[in-house]
């Protein structure tokens, strides 16, 4: 298997699927998005609460998410609605994305004269985006240009046992391939920082991605406040992980056994092939917010007691050890690794598995998070609202 069904984007990158991205620069447009999506079938929309009282590094944030999610290759067009009177420059945002080729359009509420009005001209111009893009043909991809985002959520004991090593185990075999691994959540690669660094390809990646933790571990200390109960969670307690350390050796064998090329910070391009770390929160929908917004095509989402969040543009696989969680939320788990723990099947064969999974959704499949809509996405914010 060397070969996926995609689309090819005037820029030369690949998507594996061809989304209308309806895409509010601010919270204040939010309804109005959500409105022509509901008119225009096949549109995804990304509402969120960012976008205005926001100064800074902040600001920068927000915008770097926007325009990543507008560049991620699997959009095949854009339709911006900017409210008129935020923080966020729509037009920059409009322009930045339009670099792909890809076509991107930008409408704007008090231009337009209301909500009333532009929904209208924006389920009008959504569907005139909708059709340019639904004559694109799909063609033959090389496995090689996958980038595929690596995350755990709602963990437990068997996270780290079971579907945590059998997902380093299909890591390797993208490598292998040529393609990209992201690995992300800064919170919970503590303590076990030292393992990951020794993977690093050079000193300076190494020092950056101590330099992560540090910063993190300096705002917690400026807050005040103790991370335990937040990270490891109470389902992670409860699950049978004891403390964020055990977790985070679970959590780093995602990538598998490939030298770490490089750290990046939150939502920036992914800077090249092999395994990179992604500088991101813990939380699941922050963290593969900004993966979509790097890049990734895919993220392969491990999960012990069973975790159904998704993403707009991005197809998420839902994969547990756990048996009773691949029972009770068999509506949301895509692979069930629990026969490695059963002795029924090795890791290498669980990882040859979700390889399969991946190679399949790749070329169309809809994943369990597509079927059930899961379009959850959030920008992480850094400072507080003005």
């Amino acid at each position: 298997m060397t070969m996926i069904r995609g689309y090819r984007r005037p820029d030369g990158n690949v998507g594996i699927r061809n989304h209308l991205l309806l895409l509010p620069t601010v919270v204040c447009a939010n309804q109005v998005v959500n409105r022509i999506q509901q008119q225009v079938p096949g549109a995804v929309a990304i509402p969120h609460q960012h976008g205005c009282s926001q100064v800074g590094n902040d600001k920068e944030q927000t915008h770097k998410v926007l325009v990543g999610m507008g560049k991620n290759p699997n959009v095949g067009a854009v339709l911006v609605v900017s409210l008129g009177c935020e923080v966020m420059n729509a037009e920059q945002i409009r322009d930045e994305i339009a670099e792909t080729g890809k076509p991107v359009v930008w409408i704007d509420i008090q231009d337009e004269g209301g909500s009333v009005n532009t929904i209208k001209k924006g389920i009008e111009v959504a569907n005139e985006l909708h059709q340019q893009i639904s004559s694109l043909q799909v063609e033959e991809i090389s496995l090689s240009e996958l980038a595929i985002g690596v995350k755990c959520g709602g963990s437990d004991a068997t996270s780290g046992l079971c579907s945590n090593p059998a997902l380093g185990r299909t890591s390797d075999l993208i490598i292998k391939k040529g393609g990209s691994i992201i690995m992300g959540e800064t919170t919970e690669i503590i303590g076990a920082e030292h393992i990951l660094a020794k993977k690093a390809v050079n000193e300076q990646v190494s020092n950056k991605l101590f330099t992560s933790i540090e910063r993190f571990e300096k705002e917690i200390e400026r807050m005040g406040v103790d991370m335990r109960g937040g990270n490891p969670s109470p389902g992670n307690i409860e699950g049978g992980l004891s403390s964020i350390e055990e977790k985070s050796l679970g959590c780093i064998s995602k990538a598998g056994t490939a030298p770490l090329q490089g750290v990046f910070e939150y939502a920036d391009r992914i800077p090249g092939k092999g395994f990179y770390f992604m500088d991101s929160p813990g939380n699941d929908i922050e963290c593969v917010s900004g993966m979509a917004a790097a890049g990734v095509h895919i993220v392969c989402f491990t999960t012990g007691r069973g975790t159904p969040t998704g993403n707009p543009i991005v197809p998420v696989i839902k994969i547990t050890g756990n048996e009773l969680a691949a029972k009770k939320m068999a509506d949301n788990i895509d692979v069930d690794t629990s026969p490695i723990l059963q002795g029924k099947e090795t890791l290498e064969q669980a990882g040859e598995r979700i390889f399969t999974e991946i190679v399949k959704v790749a070329s169309g499949k809809e994943t369990k998070a597509e079927i059930l809509g899961h379009q959850e996405f959030s920008i992480s914010r850094i400072g507080i609202s003005l």
